[in-house]
């Protein structure tokens, strides 16, 4: 069995047994036909060469967790979590460039901060460090467009030799693995075969549109937790919002005839919204999301 569809076996079995998530799929939203899968031009870096185009997105997706923090970072007027730490990044790639496979080797803590506007002290700019640190050992010598072509046009073998290579990419439902190449095609820096075999990209804003929209509904006592902005530990609940996610957005994908990742983008810009943003959702300190 394949990444992609040992997550989604992974995921089936979680909500089948699911104790404080259930899935409505009644109250599913209506994907709009028209809708494209699109990247943020405001946030991210897009218009350079291929390589550094590619280079980026390896390096913003090895840094593209750690949403149970973003409360406590210094974000930029108007911008989430997300949208300041991609932001900056493409500002340092804009005017400095990319960082080589040595510097990455060699990230200090203090660079990545000072680089993503933060104090050096926070918890997670020492993770971003060690995230950035595997990066550079993974690539070894090689370029970010050698690494895709390693790959030989597979999303999922891409995201399999990024799981195998790096332990922060390496969890249960394989979220950053599978986003980078979604990413990659997106950006316009590489083609895959295979890019419908990805499920959605388990985080916790999908999960949380799905809530607000009556698809996933929590028990009392985890629906209490995260509408008081409470962090959840690793552990039963947390896996159980993300594969439910997964698992419902596999049903809806059928239902609707589109591929999983096409409606994780919808349903993530979605999230976007006033609306969706002015309740809390859930949140968990871990690297994977």
């Amino acid at each position: 069995m394949g990444l992609c569809d040992g997550v989604r076996t992974h995921c089936g079995t979680i909500a089948a047994a699911a104790q404080s998530v259930r899935i409505d799929l009644d109250r599913a939203p209506q994907l709009d036909a028209a809708v494209t899968p699109t990247l943020d031009g405001g946030c991210h870096f897009l218009d350079g060469e291929p390589e550094d185009v590619a280079r980026y997105f390896f390096t913003l997706d090895s840094i593209n967790f750690g949403s149970g923090w973003f409360p406590t970072l210094r974000k930029e007027p108007g911008r989430s979590g997300y949208a300041t730490i991609a932001g900056r990044l493409t500002s340092q790639f804009r005017v400095h460039g990319p960082w080589s496979n040595e510097e990455l080797r060699a990230m200090s803590t203090t660079t990545i901060a000072t680089t993503l506007g933060q104090p050096a002290d926070h918890e997670l700019m020492a993770l971003y460090a060690q995230a950035l640190r595997g990066l550079g050992r993974w690539l070894g010598e090689d370029s970010a467009l050698t690494a895709v072509g390693d790959a030989a046009g597979s999303a999922e073998q891409l995201a399999t030799n990024l799981s195998q290579g790096m332990a922060m990419f390496r969890e249960p439902f394989y979220k950053r693995a599978q986003l980078l190449p979604a990413d990659l095609a997106l950006a316009g820096v590489a083609e895959f075969g295979d890019l419908d075999q990805l499920t959605i990209f388990a985080d916790n804003v999908v999960p949380h549109v799905l809530r607000c929209e009556g698809v996933l509904v929590y028990d009392d006592a985890l629906a209490a937790t995260v509408d008081a902005g409470e962090l959840l530990p690793p552990g039963r609940e947390e896996r159980e919002i993300r594969a439910c996610a997964v698992h419902a957005c596999e049903r809806l994908a059928a239902k609707q005839d589109v591929q999983p990742r096409i409606l994780d983008n919808w349903l993530w810009n979605r999230g976007r919204a006033p609306q969706y943003k002015a309740r809390p959702r859930h949140r968990c300190r871990c690297v994977h999301y």
